[in-house]
C-alpha cells in the first residue's frame, strides 16, 4: 500500500512559509500534520499507510526538539522504501526573517532570557545546515505570499517524476543571491536593455528586449557558453541523485537580462530534464537598472 504513497516532508527556518507551504498541501487534498518529532516519522507514515491515505505532507522542524537531528536517517530509511518521498526546505535571509518577527510579535522557538531573537535565528541555522541539502531548498526572502503559493504548487505538480528537475531562476543582484541557487551566473556584464528608453518598461519576455538582446554577439555568446556547461555537468548532476538542480542568472534588477536568459534556457533545455521557469524581481514596472 505505501507503494502508492507521496509523501512530503517540510522543514525549514521558522518564519520561512512552512504553514502557507502546508496550507497549499492540505488544499491539494494532502493529509497534513504539523510539528511532529522526528522519530515518530515513520510510525506514521506506517499508520497513514495501511489506512488508506496515498498522500501524505508532514511539517519537521526546530520545535520537535533535538530528535531533528534525527531527520537525515529518517529521511534515508523512507528513501529506501517503496514510496514517492519529496523533501522540501524553506530558508530566508535573517533580516527578512527579523522583519517577519517584528511584524507578527511571535516568539521564536529557541528564544530566551539569555538568547537574542539574532541569535535565536543563527542558532537554528546551524542546527538546521545539514537538512538544506537534502531536497529542494527555496528561498522565501523575497517572495511575497502568493509567489510562495506558486512555487509551491509547482513543487507538488502530480506529474511522474523522473530524473532530474533543471529550475531556472532570474533574480536581481541588488537584491542579493538567492540562498537556494546550486549555480549562479552572472549576466550584468551584458549591454542593458534598462538604459534604452523605449525598453525600460518591458521585461525579457518581451519581443523588443529579445532583439535587442540576441542582436548583440556576446548576449549569444555567454547564453551559450551557459548553455554548454550545463550540458556537460548535468550527467554528473544526475548521477549524484539529485531531484532539482536550481541554476540562478542574475543582472541588476532582475527584469531584462535575467529573465531573457532563464526563459531561454528553460525552452533550451525542455526536451532534456522536467524544466520550471522562474523570476523572482519580475514586475510590471521596473524601478532601476536592470
Amino acid at each position: 500500500m505505501l507503494a502508492h504513497m507521496r509523501v512530503v516532508i517540510i522543514s525549514g527556518l521558522s518564519g520561512s512559509g512552512k504553514s502557507i507551504a502546508l496550507h497549499i498541501l492540505e488544499d491539494a487534498s494532502y493529509y497534513c500534520v504539523d510539528n511532529l518529532p522526528s522519530q515518530m516519522l515513520q510510525q506514521l507514515v506506517d499508520h497513514l499507510g495501511l489506512r488508506g491515505y496515498d498522500k501524505v505532507a508532514v511539517a519537521i522542524d526546530i520545535r520537535g526538539g533535538d530528535s531533528i537531528a534525527m531527520l537525515p536517517q529518517q529521511l534515508a530509511e523512507l528513501r529506501a522504501r517503496d514510496l514517492e518521498l519529496e523533501f522540501l526546505f524553506l530558508d530566508a535571509k535573517t533580516d527578512t526573517l527579523l522583519k517577519r518577527y517584528f511584524e507578527t510579535r511571535r516568539r521564536h522557538p529557541l528564544a530566551d532570557e539569555q538568547r537574542t531573537l539574532t541569535e535565536s535565528i543563527a542558532e537554528e541555522r546551524r542546527r538546521l545546515e545539514r537538512l538544506a541539502e537534502l531536497g529542494h531548498h527555496i528561498d522565501t526572502s523575497d517572495l511575497k505570499p502568493n509567489a510562495l503559493r506558486d512555487w509551491i504548487r509547482q513543487f507538488i505538480v502530480p506529474e511522474a517524476r523522473r530524473g532530474l528537475t533543471l529550475l531556472f531562476e532570474s533574480f536581481g543582484f541588488k537584491h542579493g543571491v538567492p540562498l537556494d541557487a546550486e549555480l549562479v551566473f552572472d549576466v550584468r556584464c551584458l549591454p542593458n536593455p534598462y538604459y534604452e528608453i523605449s525598453l525600460r518598461a518591458l521585461n525579457g519576455c518581451d519581443a523588443p528586449v529579445i532583439e535587442y538582446l540576441e542582436a548583440e554577439p556576446e548576449v549569444l555568446r555567454m547564453r551559450d557558453d551557459i548553455a554548454r556547461f550545463i550540458a556537460t555537468w548535468l550527467p554528473c548532476y544526475e548521477r549524484d541523485n539529485r531531484s532539482y538542480l536550481t541554476v540562478g542568472i542574475g543582472c541588476t534588477g532582475g527584469q531584462h537580462r535575467s529573465v531573457y536568459f532563464a526563459e531561454w534556457l528553460g525552452r533550451h533545455f525542455g526536451d532534456q530534464a522536467r524544466v520550471i521557469v522562474r523570476h523572482r524581481e519580475l514586475s510590471p514596472v521596473p524601478n532601476g537598472p536592470s
